[in-house]
C-alpha cells in the first residue's frame, strides 16, 4: 500500500508542478491574443521608400500634383500585435522595435473592474497552487505516517480544487474583457483580425493540469482511507476469530477435566452400591488403642 500511495502522490506533485509552471509563464507573457492591425501607410521620404505613399509634387513641374492610385487595402499596412494580461505590444512601422502599452489603459472604462478582478483571481490562483504544491511535497516526506499523510492529502486537495476554480473564472473574465476591448477600445489599437496565442493555451493547460492534480489527490485520499479501513476490518475479524478459537480451546479443556473428575472414585462393586464403613467397630478399636 505504501508504494502505491507514494506513486499516486508523485503523480499529483508532477501535475501540480506543471500547472504552476504553465500559470506563471502565461501570467508574465504577452501572447494571450495575437493578430494584425490595419494602419495607414506613412508618407514616403528619403529614409523610407517602400511600403509608403508618395504625396509629393512632380519634380519637373512643382505645380503638378502626383496622385496615388493605391486603393482599398493597398493604402494600409498590416502590423503584428500580441496582447497579454498586463501589456499589449505592436510593431512600430517606423522602427524595428515594438511599442508596448498597458492593457489596463486600453480596456474600456466599463470593463476595467472585471479586468482587475481577473488579475486578482490569477494571482490567487498561483498562490493557492503554490500552497497545494507545498502540501503535496510535505505528504511525500511524511509518507511513512499514514494519518499525517491523509491530513496533508485532504488539505492539498482542497487548495488545489479552489485554485482551479479561481483560474477558470479568471481566464473567462479576461476573455470577456479582451472581446469588449476589440469592439470598444481605442481606434488606433483595434485589431483587423486576431486569434488566441500560446500564452492563452498555456493558461488553460495549467487549469487542466490543476484539475488533474486535484482529482488524483482526492482519488489517492479515498483509496488510502478505503485500504486503511479494509485492513482494520480484516485485523478485527482475525482478532475475533483468534479469540473464538481460544474460547473453544478453554471450553474443551474444562470438559476434559470434568470427565476426569467423574471417573476419579474408581470402579463400583458388582452389587451396584459403594462399600459402607461400620462406625461402631471403628470407635471400639480406637478405645482399645487408647487403653
Amino acid at each position: 500500500m505504501k508504494t502505491t500511495r507514494k506513486c499516486r502522490a508523485l503523480i499529483s506533485v508532477g501535475l501540480n508542478f506543471l500547472a504552476l509552471f504553465f500559470s506563471i509563464t502565461a501570467f508574465i507573457t504577452t501572447y494571450w491574443c495575437v493578430g494584425t492591425q490595419r494602419v495607414p501607410k506613412p508618407k514616403c521620404s528619403k529614409l523610407r521608400t517602400h511600403q509608403c505613399i508618395d504625396y509629393g509634387v512632380n519634380e519637373t513641374d512643382p505645380n503638378k500634383v502626383v496622385y496615388s492610385w493605391e486603393t482599398g487595402d493597398d493604402r494600409f499596412l498590416f502590423r503584428q500585435f500580441h496582447t497579454g494580461i498586463w501589456f499589449s505590444c505592436e510593431e512600430n512601422i517606423n522602427d524595428e522595435r515594438e511599442e508596448c502599452r498597458s492593457f489596463i489603459d486600453l480596456a474600456p472604462a466599463s470593463e476595467k473592474g472585471i479586468l482587475w478582478l481577473s488579475l486578482v483571481s490569477e494571482m490567487l490562483y498561483i498562490i493557492l497552487l503554490m500552497v497545494g504544491f507545498s502540501l503535496m511535497c510535505l505528504e511525500l516526506v511524511h509518507s511513512s505516517n499514514i494519518i499525517d499523510g491523509l491530513k496533508l492529502n485532504a488539505f492539498a486537495a482542497i487548495f488545489t480544487v479552489l485554485s482551479g476554480l479561481l483560474g477558470m473564472v479568471a481566464h473567462m473574465m479576461y476573455t470577456q474583457v479582451f472581446q469588449a476591448t476589440v469592439s470598444l477600445g481605442p481606434a488606433d489599437w483595434r485589431p483587423y483580425n486576431w486569434d488566441y496565442g500560446w500564452s492563452f493555451c498555456m493558461a488553460w493547460g495549467s487549469f487542466t493540469c490543476c484539475m488533474g492534480a486535484s482529482v488524483t489527490t482526492l482519488n489517492s485520499y479515498t483509496k488510502t482511507v478505503i485500504e486503511f479501513r479494509h485492513k482494520r476490518k480484516t485485523f478485527e475479524q482475525s482478532l475475533r476469530e483468534e479469540q473464538a478459537r481460544e474460547a473453544l480451546g478453554y471450553l474443551s479443556g474444562l470438559r476434559s477435566v470434568s470427565k476426569d473428575l467423574d471417573h476419579y472414585p474408581g470402579q463400583t462393586p458388582q452389587g451396584g452400591s459403594p462399600p459402607s464403613l461400620d462406625l461402631s467397630d471403628t470407635t471400639g478399636s480406637l478405645g482399645e488403642e487408647q487403653c
